[in-house]
């Protein structure tokens, strides 16, 4: 049944996401990606380019405060962009044009890796840093830094669904797309810790894509809550989607009988979490995952190597580890999960 814990920092299945390899990962142009060489200047004379999924949600205004207050810090000129919605040819087009003005480094949160590759590639070519985030197994990038193992934190949030569930009936799940590497990380993880721990819960569907926005998640969940009036459970991917599924739930009079958890922040989420409508969120700062991206391209435009033991001075990520399986991925251990006990605690 619905139930509070005590909430906690994750670690997310550390031990099984942390590599015992000591090799390291990227380091700029030496292999023909990126600048790098430690010939990119003085900060100063640096610039970056953060290129995010959608402009105007709440995730991704705060991953701005990052990439401002990594400006600041460091004196290099960095700014985001994004496009009006998460379609991947937004996204290509804004790096398109971003690459005859030849910043030192373009970092990106993609709608589709693999949508992504070739015109990153056109930007390696050039000599261009390309440090992706949510991206696990994209090819043409310098690192991709993750807040943490993916199937391990979809494994968590199955494990807090599970518990509220009561162990057993039927859920589905949302991704912002189905494109999108993470969210299918996250959504594949929940499915198969589902089906090796709690084989009395039934996903009753493939994953619902709400294109990254609130008011098509809120739409596909009231039809989910028509098609099947014994759900009892909903994960959301996209940091939009579990207040769109919130609403549907509210309106519905479910906030009882029907669990709500994903990934969001507090500011999209609290309303919902403090009338129950949502249980529990499960994410990583925006801002910082921001500044961590910046971080590299600044270490791989110096020259530096970025891999196990790496630390960006950053919270969450002081310690990288490589993801295994992968030349260029590394991760961080920065997740938290929130209800509605500590929700105040974070104020964006």
């Amino acid at each position: 049944m619905k139930h509070g814990n005590a909430v906690k920092f994750l670690s997310v299945g550390a031990a099984a996401m942390l590599l015992a390899s000591c090799g390291t990962t990227g380091g700029g142009g030496s292999e023909g990606g990126g600048s790098g060489g430690g010939d990119a200047g003085a900060a100063e004379d640096m610039s970056m380019v953060t290129v995010v999924k959608i402009t105007g949600v709440g995730w991704f205004d705060r991953m701005e405060e990052g990439v401002t207050s990594f400006a600041d810090s460091t004196g290099i000129d960095a700014r985001q962009v994004g496009g009006d919605d998460a379609s991947p040819e937004k996204q290509i087009q804004i790096i398109q044009d971003l690459i005859p003005q030849n910043p030192t480094a373009i970092t990106v949160v993609p709608n589709s890796p693999e949508g992504l590759e070739n015109v990153l590639a056109q930007a390696r070519e050039q000599g261009i840093v390309v440090v992706t985030h949510e991206a696990s197994g994209i090819k043409n990038a310098d690192i991709d830094i993750e807040a943490f193992d993916n199937k391990a934190y979809g494994a968590q949030i199955m494990d807090n669904l599970a518990e509220c569930m009561g162990g057993e009936g039927e859920y589905v799940s949302f991704v912002g797309g189905l494109t999108a590497k993470t969210h299918m990380d996250w959504v594949q993880g929940a499915l198969d810790q589902q089906e090796a721990e709690y084989p009395d819960l039934t996903r009753v569907e493939d994953p619902i894509e709400s294109k990254e926005d609130e008011g098509v998640a809120y739409s596909r969940a009231k039809e989910v809550l028509a098609k099947y009036p014994d759900i009892k459970g909903f994960q959301g991917s996209a940091g939009t989607d579990v207040a769109g599924i919130a609403r549907a739930v509210q309106e519905a009079g479910r906030e009882d009988d029907v669990c709500v958890m994903g990934t969001s922040i507090p500011s999209v989420s609290q309303k919902y979490l403090e009338d129950g409508s949502i249980d529990k969120i499960f994410f990583w700062d925006p801002a910082l995952a921001g500044e961590a991206q910046l971080k590299i391209a600044q270490l791989l435009a110096e020259g530096e190597t970025v891999g196990d033991g790496t630390d960006l001075g950053i919270e969450g990520y002081t310690s990288l580890k490589k993801l295994e399986g992968f030349d260029n991925v590394v991760v961080g251990d920065a997740a938290v999960e929130v209800d509605a006990e500590n929700v105040g605690d974070y104020d964006f």
